[in-house]
């Protein structure tokens, strides 16, 4: 009889403790997964659990889900017959702008910041172009090519 109170009592306890444990929590007002041909997302709308930590190696993003930025860099139009390479990524100090077969397309560099902010725009003369970057601070820029106002390359520029 005592054998069977003290089976009881430990399966009770037993059973309590697994209905109340959480993996994750969050409150969130929305959210779902979201699926296309490169893959599945699962997101969440008013999540509040959410922390961002930087340092000298790198950074790092801690909640119940992480946030992810995707967007498109090196859209190319075959408008001209130029190869365009820009070197080194990532840079410390002098960015070079190649470009091969250049036969004086009225091309121009743009140079923005991740904010989208126009730090530098000139126009393109010779086949190969510097691009000073040592006034800039350490971080992710974006380079457009353009002719006439048509974005004919992209390129993402890291800082460091």
């Amino acid at each position: 009889m005592k054998n069977k109170k003290v089976k009881f009592c430990v399966s009770l306890l037993f059973s309590l403790g697994v209905s109340t444990g959480y993996a994750q929590e969050a409150a969130t007002a929305s959210g779902g997964n979201a699926s296309g041909s490169g893959g599945t997302v699962a997101y969440s709308v008013g999540q509040v659990a959410y922390t961002y930590q930087s340092g000298t190696n790198g950074n790092i993003n801690q909640g119940v889900q992480q946030p992810y930025e995707i967007f498109t860099v090196g859209i190319e139009e075959t408008v001209l017959n130029i190869s365009l390479s820009v070197f080194p990524n990532p840079t410390n100090d002098k960015l070079t702008l190649q470009i091969q077969d250049f036969n004086n397309e009225k091309l121009t560099y743009q140079l923005f910041d991740v904010q989208g902010k126009l730090l530098e725009s000139k126009p393109i003369s010779k086949n190969q172009l510097e691009i000073n970057t040592t006034n800039f601070i350490a971080g992710t820029y974006f380079l457009n090519i353009t002719q006439e106002s048509k974005k004919i390359q992209s390129f993402k520029i890291i800082k460091n």
